[in-house]
């Protein structure tokens, strides 16, 4: 029997159980806590109020010292005492002082108190340390422990689940080190770290215990399959991903450390500490996000060494996580045939520590030879497709022009009014968001309840009102993306924009950035009455963002009023001709309105910067699912161009297809014909 495993990352994969029915969570029904209940918080419905504006390192110490507050500056946080502790527990085992215990984090002022566990934001210390706020000293700041559900849940697992040692049969404790590459990790490392292994769902569990021994807060379990000779990994965490915050082995670092090496898997941790008897931490969501959250924990070392795989995605992120951890102190195992992901390494027989050798400073000058790029051009070289960037699954004919969607790029999008400008850059970015990118959406022209509306039709591909029973089935597992809007609506300044497109990339690690329109911000803008230099303003500082944070934007502008019967070129985006120069990509979506019945849309590449192929292929949209899909019948739907003038050739639709949809692997284990425009929704995938 085949279930799905439910799993931090937007795709579930299919794994098979021994005669056990799969929960909601991915787990046994014996192990879950029963249905889902719907339980909402008075505080924590959303209000419409206006954002708080970031704060500077240097407002934090200005007021720090206007206050009197002696403080320490660190790596990435302040030093500072704590209000929430008392007298009583400012002294250590030792007797030696711990008053500095209150990590300010320099870039968004949040808090937290390592000895009392007291976190907020900047103002709430302000409101503790100015006497403001009712029972702020008393503990209302303390973190909240896990719900009842989550805490019943993972005491459940964690008891049934045991040492990998003390399977009844041998066969079945080799092969589960067969399957997790655990062949040369010894039982007295797993012992060390808490390793256990769950028989129901042939997982290795990982426990995330509590600062200070207060006990078990959380798990990360992770299965393992076999998919055409290669195993694939499925991670499953209570709570959920986006609650999930364990430095995997942090109770074993001792205060004195002062090195440690940040892997993206628990399984890496293992291997590195046993090889170089190092200490190790496994972050919480691999390459995809460092949580703000964890850069206290990390302030005693003086250098940190990312490891966080061998392929192109993995340098990128350790090269922006180590702009976060303060660049001067990190430094970065390059990826590498001889340089493998440290499981990898020991199952080799590879030397770990002469590779730690080789690390790279993260930090360096702003000039740069070619003898520093030369690895990196190497890996682009090598690594074709991982460079290309992340590759749509339900726009196959945009993969075999733009390759894929990159970081650091900027992308205009236009097309008529009334076409669906938002509807189909809103599945654009779906599709992506649901592959991992980190999403933030913008959206200055409509509300985010009904972007939020329309994704999530998108997502489901059908109509939920139709079927509200399955809402919340739905939303539970849209809750679970990377997903994020701001509370923007109507105009704004470009500097508020700005600024908190750079506070999202810092704290949530956001890749990919979608503003919704940029005719919303330009109201603001007093440099001139002119709009035209105003828009080239704007558009200057997106892609001054874009390049700066690593970070792809993608941006809606208007066009110019055109006559119904002529097709957009890229001349006739609004403005001067800055928006098409600074674009790395443009995107125009074609209309073309017809007297007998409804219109033909095209989606038109006119700008590739990456390799230079643009083109033009149709689209079909689904009033019913709010989705554009190619039409099926077309044979020869993708159409070359080389210029705004003519088309040069054609490709037909047979040839490489692109990653299948979540309901299609449903689907195809079930013996059913995957259709990518309305799939059957009264079995979803689980």
């Amino acid at each position: 029997m085949w279930v799905l495993l439910r799993s931090g990352c937007p795709l579930r994969i299919l794994l098979p159980l021994r005669g056990s029915w799969m929960s909601r969570r991915g787990l046994p029904r014996n192990l879950a806590p029963g249905p889902p209940r719907r339980r909402y918080r008075k505080e924590a419905l959303p209000a419409l109020e206006v954002p708080v504006l970031p704060v500077t390192a240097t407002e934090i110490r200005q007021y720090l010292r206007a206050h009197g507050i002696p403080f320490q500056d660190g790596h990435s946080c302040l030093r500072a005492p704590s209000p929430f502790v008392g007298a009583s527990k400012l002294k250590d085992q030792t007797g030696a002082t711990t008053s500095f215990s209150l990590f300010i984090d320099k870039t968004t002022g949040r808090f937290l108190c390592m000895t009392s566990l007291a976190e907020g934001s900047w103002e709430d210390f302000q409101a503790s340390v100015e006497g403001r706020g009712d029972g702020a000293r008393e503990g209302v700041l303390l973190s909240e422990a896990p719900e009842a559900e989550n805490r019943e849940e993972v005491r459940r697992i964690w008891d049934r689940a045991i040492p990998l040692w003390e399977l009844p049969e041998p066969e079945e404790a080799q092969l589960a080190r067969v399957m997790f590459g655990l062949t040369k990790v010894t039982d007295d490392t797993l012992k060390r770290f808490s390793v256990r292994y769950l028989r129901p769902a042939r997982s290795l569990v990982f426990p995330w215990f509590s600062p200070g021994g207060l006990g078990l807060r959380g798990l990360k379990l992770l299965g393992a399959e076999d998919q055409g000779g290669r195993v694939h990994y499925v991670e499953t965490t209570i709570p959920r991903p986006g609650s999930y915050h364990n430095l995997f082995g942090l109770p074993l670092i001792n205060r004195r450390d002062v090195e440690v090496v940040l892997t993206s898997r628990e399984l890496d941790s293992l291997a590195l500490n046993q090889s170089t008897g190092l200490p190790t931490l496994a972050l919480p969501r691999g390459t995809a996000c460092l949580p703000p959250a964890l850069l206290p924990y990390l302030e005693q070392f003086r250098r940190i060494v990312l490891w966080l795989g061998d392929d192109l995605r993995s340098w990128e992120a350790a090269k922006l996580f180590a702009r976060k951890l303060n660049p001067k102190r990190c430094s970065l195992v390059r990826p590498g045939d001889q340089q493998p992901s440290p499981l990898e390494a020991v199952n080799q027989g590879l030397n770990l520590s002469r590779i730690l050798r080789t690390a790279l400073p993260a930090w360096h000058k702003s000039i740069v030879s070619f003898r520093q790029l030369r690895e990196e051009v190497l890996g682009e070289l090598s690594n074709v497709e991982q460079a290309a960037g992340v590759r749509w699954s339900r726009f196959p004919d945009l993969n075999r022009l733009l390759k894929g969607h990159r970081k650091g790029e900027l992308t205009v999008f236009t097309g008529p009014t009334g076409s669906g400008k938002t509807t189909f850059i809103s599945e654009y970015a779906l599709d992506l968001c649901t592959q991992g990118v980190n999403t933030l959406w913008g959206s200055f022209e409509i509300s985010n309840v009904r972007l939020a509306r329309v994704m999530l039709t998108q997502f489901a591909v059908g109509r939920l009102e139709e079927q509200l029973d399955k809402y919340d089935e739905w939303a539970d597992r849209f809750e679970d993306l990377p997903l994020y809007f701001m509370t923007f609506h109507g105009q704004q300044s470009i500097r508020t924009v700005i600024d908190t497109m750079q506070h999202a990339v810092y704290v949530y690690d956001i890749c990919h950035v979608v503003i919704d329109n940029l005719q919303f911000m330009m109201g603001h803008e007093q440099l001139s009455t002119d709009r035209i230099a105003a828009q080239d303003y704007i558009v200057g500082a997106f892609r001054k963002f874009a390049t700066d944070s690593s970070c792809h934007v993608t941006l809606v502008i208007h066009p110019r009023k055109e006559d119904d019967d002529k097709e957009l070129q890229t001349a006739s985006i609004f403005g001067s001709a800055k928006a098409s120069q600074e674009a790395d990509n443009v995107l125009i979506l074609q209309d073309r309105k017809l007297v007998t019945g409804p219109g033909k849309r095209y989606l038109q590449v006119s700008k590739n910067r990456f390799d230079g192929d643009v083109g033009v292929f149709p689209l079909e949209f689904n009033k019913n699912s709010l989705t554009f899909c190619i039409p099926p019948k077309s044979k020869a739907r993708l159409k070359k161009i080389k210029d705004d003038n003519g088309l040069v050739a054609k490709k037909p639709s047979s040839g490489k297809k692109g990653a299948m949809s979540q309901t299609q692997i449903s689907e195809t284990c079930s013996g059913q014909a995957p259709n990518p425009c309305q799939p059957d929704l009264s079995k979803p995938s689980r």
